[in-house]
């Protein structure tokens, strides 16, 4: 399996789909094919999450500062909170000689739709979104307010993921195994 092509494949989702567990695992099993572009965002870090590993993590005052310098190719405010992917995070995956994965919300799906990148767009969605709201609940990572703003944001992503021509493909993540098969085969079906 070779990756010819280093057009970037953004992931998207509603928050609790399995996005972070499938890419995690892409990278375990192919560490030299794929970069994550780094994320920046104005949240606090969770348990476990390292700068400029993870995400960087940027004072609200820090993050407009890069929107004024136009360092973006997306960003958005989430949840009170602000995300955003920088032009430097995707060139540094390509300089390293991988394809860039981004994992974006649908308003920086929308941007990057706006861009000259060439991207490919994998929708995940969850089962049912019953099943997305025991997902959010079981991860045990939000307050109750949290919770009902990403289950209130996870309707509309769902809908936008579901109209024509927003991906290339969708992948229903019920079955993790049956989930990333379908993302692998994807990726490096349509990069040969």
């Amino acid at each position: 399996m070779s990756l010819p092509s280093k057009k970037p494949i953004v992931v998207f989702g509603p928050s609790g789909t399995g996005k972070s567990t499938l890419l995690k695992r892409l990278f375990a099993e192919h560490p030299t094919e794929f970069g994550f572009s780094v994320s920046n965002t104005t949240r606090q870090p969770r348990a476990g999450e390292a700068n400029g590993i993870d995400y960087h993590f940027l004072t609200r005052e820090e993050f407009l500062a890069a929107i004024e310098r136009k360092e973006f190719i997306e960003h958005a405010e989430f949840s009170g909170n602000m995300y955003g992917t920088t032009v430097q995070a995707v060139k540094d995956v390509a300089d390293s000689g991988r394809m860039c994965i981004l994992d974006i919300d649908v308003q920086g799906v929308k941007s990057v739709k706006n861009t000259d990148l060439g991207a490919r767009f994998v929708f995940v969605a969850p089962p049912s979104e019953e099943e997305l709201e025991r997902r959010l609940r079981g991860r045990g990572t939000d307050d109750e307010p949290s919770i009902l703003k990403r289950l209130k944001a996870a309707k509309s992503e769902l809908d936008y993921g579901n109209t024509e021509g927003s991906c290339d493909i969708k992948i229903i993540n019920d079955d993790l195994e049956n989930a990333y098969k379908k993302l692998v085969d994807y990726i490096f079906e349509k990069s040969e």
